[in-house]
């Protein structure tokens, strides 16, 4: 008779630092754990996003407030995974208590998205522990990424079912509008490219996400003169679900951060990333690397760099030509990401490697 191996249980720690890109990704990879029959605790400083990012939640997955310093913890049932996400350090007290434990688990450092040479040579080393109340373990580094030797990227598993979508996608028909959405931070070009817009040949509808994006469009929008071209739809916050369905049913798509570039890759659709600003200039390379090794056309390298530019800069006009050598380059990215295994399974091969 053969026994049945035991249920893995994951546990995930995530800080919300600022915006939702932290808590979005963490929230996939533990629903997307879950759904491949692990038990996932994800421990968030903050919870409420999710109230409108995964209002369904998902089986499997329990979500806990982050642990208070003097927290003691016991499990009933050993853990075997524990994932450290983008830096958040864990609490002094669940470092002891893993020491502690007979079968440590297998610690992992999940770090931000980067197609830089460096986080590829850094992906899956060691860090050993020298001090602390964690003395005696080994954390991992593991890197999401574009290629064979990284983390590789989320996988386009969604976290509920199709019938949540709202019906923001079902706007009345217009004259063959282009329909972009809009997830930004604040562009300084992002005027210029509204006028731009507006002259285009044929009508543009614009879907705005909440919060930062329809502030900065809001407040350009009364920098100069109306602009009727432009059709402008103010959303209201979005499941994960409801997210995906708008990206795979515009024609072109504004993202920022790292959960959505992500979702705009697997939409296959044009898009234009908005990489988090950081004061140190460290997005500059990690912005160059990303063009780089997706063999980005001319076209698209100018919109990147006019986009995340501290002054006004003019981005290239969205013609046929370009957004045509734009959609292609979308495509080859996911094509190449669908011809590879996903980060959840890159992580399960590590886990049977090093637990």
């Amino acid at each position: 008779m053969t026994l049945a191996s035991p249920v893995q249980h994951w546990v995930v720690f995530c800080k919300v630092v600022d915006n939702f890109g932290d808590i979005g990704v963490c929230w996939r990879l533990s629903a997307q754990l879950a759904k491949r029959g692990k038990q996932v605790t994800l421990f968030v400083d903050d919870a409420r996003p999710l109230e409108w990012m995964a209002p369904q939640g998902c089986d499997g997955v329990v979500v806990l407030p982050w642990p208070d310093t003097q927290a003691l913890f016991t499990h009933e049932h050993p853990v075997h995974v524990v994932i450290e996400a983008f830096g958040c350090e864990l609490p002094q007290g669940y470092q002891a208590a893993m020491a502690a434990w007979v079968n440590p688990p297998v610690w992992i450092n999940l770090e931000y998205f980067s197609a830089e040479p460096v986080a590829v040579r850094n992906h899956g080393l060691p860090s050993p522990v020298m001090s602390g109340p964690a003395k005696g373990l080994t954390k991992w580094f593991f890197y999401p990424g574009l290629v064979h030797q990284s983390g590789g990227m989320l996988g386009p598993g969604e976290t509920g079912t199709d019938d949540e979508a709202s019906s923001f996608l079902h706007a009345p028909e217009s004259d063959h509008p282009l329909n972009i959405s809009v997830f930004c931070y604040e562009p300084a070009s992002l005027g210029l490219w509204l006028k731009e817009l507006s002259r285009l040949p044929h009508p543009v509808r614009l879907s705005l996400t909440a919060g930062r994006a329809v502030q900065a469009v809001r407040w350009a929008l009364t920098q100069m003169a109306p602009l009727p071209r432009l059709e402008i739809h103010e959303l209201p916050f979005l499941s994960q679900v409801e997210f995906d369905q708008l990206l795979s049913g515009q024609d072109f798509n504004l993202v920022r951060g790292e959960d959505s570039l992500a979702r705009a890759i697997w939409a296959g659709k044009a898009f234009l990333w908005h990489i988090y600003p950081q004061d140190d200039g460290a997005h500059w390379p990690k912005l160059q690397a990303f063009l780089s090794a997706t063999l980005a056309p001319e076209v698209v390298v100018q919109a990147h760099l006019a986009w995340n530019a501290d002054q006004p800069t003019p981005l290239p006009p969205l013609t046929a030509q370009n957004l045509t050598e734009w959609r292609d380059w979308a495509a080859r990215i996911k094509q190449d990401l669908q011809a590879q295994t996903d980060l959840v399974s890159r992580l399960e091969s590590f886990v049977a490697t090093h637990g």
